[in-house]
């Protein structure tokens, strides 16, 4: 008995663990044990310095992993992801930064279409650079989750997805800042699909974030719906108070259903302005519906804009509901108002938007 526990705090001690669950680790070596053996409950603690990623953790709950000293985050360099997490509920992971993975930066999910979905997950004042380059490599990507938050996280440069959000469920995504990088395929910010419902996305900004910085909805292969046998792509997907500048289109509505984009700051898009697309083909499928675009402010280039809003085969112009809008088209203000018929509900259009008073 006595020597079980002197071999106990003997562990605890070389890998500068506490007996309370606290690890704090200081090099690549001692974070692989330490995980390697990790308990329910337990917090690791990553001193600075430079860690090289491929780290894996399944069906754990209640960690915590995070900085030692947050004013010094340490960075997980390479590998095909940082982390990958499965079955981990009540996860936290906190002010580290990750830098040239070629899958995926940090990869989140329940362990399989098959297992209950992954309550919990907390992602804060995370750094990630430099995913992919190219090709489908998300920053951040989560199947299978609900309840989870994603907060003051700063993106730069991924191939696929900024973050993916793949059948996840009663989540919000805030005050996180999603920058675009040359020779990086970005193909959006913020995606969410699969059967993804009720996820807000609010206060964060987007600066050439992608072909589309928001894709609320997508194109999902029917064995990895959440739920299975669901219809849509995305369900009560909430837009509000963000800064969208650049891209080729600030948002897409792809196959999403009762979905909110309101209060938001949209600037100098490359191409549209907003599309409504059904890229899902399967039976019972159909495009957007009951999509409401209401007290946005968009300031757009006429000699940019190819069309205002892009509607393709399958999807119907008539299923986007738009009001109190403000339209400026700063190199041509007399030609503001979008040229096709809305039937906008107390629109504002050729006036800066500066000088347009807030509703009180």
């Amino acid at each position: 008995m006595v020597s079980t526990i002197l071999f106990q705090v003997l562990y605890l001690c070389a890998y500068g663990a506490n007996l309370d669950g606290v690890h704090l680790v200081k090099n690549e070596d001692e974070l692989r044990t330490v995980l390697k053996n990790i308990q329910n409950g337990s917090t690791v603690r990553m001193a600075p310095g430079e860690y090289r990623g491929g780290y894996e953790v399944r069906d754990i709950s209640d960690l915590t992993i995070e900085a030692a000293d947050s004013t010094r985050p340490p960075w997980i360099q390479g590998g095909a992801y940082a982390f990958h997490f499965s079955g981990c509920r009540n996860l936290t992971v906190r002010s580290l930064n990750l830098r040239g993975q070629t899958g995926n930066g940090i990869n989140i999910d329940e362990g399989g279409v098959e297992r209950e979905m992954c309550a919990g997950v907390r992602l804060e004042k995370l750094r990630i650079e430099d995913i992919g380059p190219e090709g489908n490599h998300d920053a951040i990507k989560c199947s299978g989750l609900k309840d989870f938050q994603i907060k003051q996280c700063r993106l730069s440069g991924w191939g696929g997805q900024g973050i993916d959000c793949v059948g996840c469920r009663d989540g919000r995504i805030s005050e996180c800042e999603f920058t675009g990088k040359q020779g990086f395929s970005a193909t959006a910010a913020i995606q969410t699909k699969g059967g993804s419902q009720r996820i807000q996305i609010d206060h964060c900004r987007f600066k050439d974030a992608g072909q589309r910085a928001l894709n609320l909805g997508g194109s999902t292969g029917k064995p990895f719906f959440r739920p299975q046998g669901a219809l849509w792509e995305a369900s009560e997907i909430t837009a509000r108070n963000n800064r969208i500048e650049g891209s080729l289109c600030p948002v897409a509505f792809v196959g999403v259903r009762n979905a909110v984009f309101e209060e938001n700051t949209i600037l100098f898009p490359t191409r549209w302005i907003f599309r409504s697309l059904q890229e899902n083909r399967e039976w019972g499928f159909s495009g957007s519906q009951s999509v409401s675009l209401r007290r946005n402010v968009i300031v757009f280039r006429r000699s940019d804009i190819q069309t205002e809003i892009n509607v393709g085969s399958g999807a119907s112009l008539e299923q986007l509901s738009f009001s109190k809008n403000t339209w400026y088209a700063e190199d041509q203000p007399s030609r503001s108002r979008p040229s096709m018929d809305l039937g906008e509900l107390d629109g504002v259009y050729g006036v800066d938007p500066r000088n347009v008073p807030k509703d009180p």
